[in-house]
């Protein structure tokens, strides 16, 4: 069903609005797509089943309200990631529930570990180009903040030695990686993983089909080094990449810590 154009901003968005926002069915499906992984238009076309015209209105509207943002890619220029913003839209549920009535509050029970959840330890792999970066501190911050429920691992098409600045944002955050290796994408080609994330464009084109066909998640991500490169600081590329991977790892840890049916999606 689809209830009419919305024009709400993201400063105007209200409890109300963010319903009627959501309430078409196409336009749920792309956010819950760009839930899993970060998506082209032409991606989102074929998962929602309806033409391109259609899907890029549906993803103005959500940009427009700020659910969703675009990055284009460093593969191919012409091509354009859109991610949701997860951590708003579950700020906007909130306080549809608050709107509801002051008294309700989350029905979740407390997480459980997801070693507990899956009766072993789940396993990712991070890939990237260098490995030098992105990847490493992702592998890092997963291991940090999961306590260990979670195990990580993290490889490169084209590694080069680990960036100086990837080691000083992590050891503001309490974590040492002075000491990882930097490794090829190859060395993992026989091991199996619950999810793999990519963290480059460039090499989600390359990603190679390991075994038992884990689910391939895709997070667009700027390569801090030629990202900071332009700046006055150039740590400070480091530092924000720092801050979105804590973000998506916060929501990847819970997400692993529900046992559900694995689903696997194309590269």
């Amino acid at each position: 069903m689809y209830f009419g154009p919305v024009s709400t901003t993201a400063d105007e968005l209200s409890a109300p609005g963010f319903l009627q926002l959501v309430a078409d069915g196409h336009r749920w499906q792309i956010l819950t797509e760009l839930g899993r992984s970060d998506r082209r238009v032409g991606e989102l076309t074929e998962l929602v089943g309806r033409p391109q015209n259609l899907v890029s209105y549906h993803l103005a509207e959500l940009r427009k309200a700020g659910l969703v943002s675009a990055r284009r890619s460093s593969a191919d220029g012409r091509d354009t990631y859109y991610r949701v913003d997860l951590i708003r839209c579950r700020n906007l549920l909130s306080s549809v529930t608050d709107a509801l009535h002051p008294g309700l509050g989350p029905g979740d029970q407390p997480r459980e570990p997801p070693a507990a959840a899956q009766g072993r330890t789940p396993v990712v792999l991070f890939l990237c180009t260098g490995n030098s970066a992105r990847s490493q501190m992702a592998e890092a911050l997963v291991v940090h903040r999961s306590g260990g429920a979670v195990d990580a691992r993290s490889a490169g098409s084209h590694p080069k030695p680990l960036h100086s600045h990837a080691v000083q944002v992590m050891a503001e955050r309490g974590i040492d990686i002075a000491g990882n290796p930097t490794k090829h994408l190859k060395r993992f080609a026989r091991s199996r993983f619950d999810r793999v994330i990519t963290l480059c464009d460039k090499v989600r084109e390359i990603c190679p089909e390991l075994p038992g066909n884990p689910p391939a998640v895709h997070w667009s991500m700027a390569d801090p080094a030629a990202d900071g490169a332009g700046d006055e600081d150039p740590y400070q590329a480091f530092e924000r990449t720092a801050d979105e991977l804590e973000v998506r790892i916060e929501l990847l840890i819970g997400e692993l810590a529900r046992p559900h049916p694995r689903r696997a999606h194309a590269h």
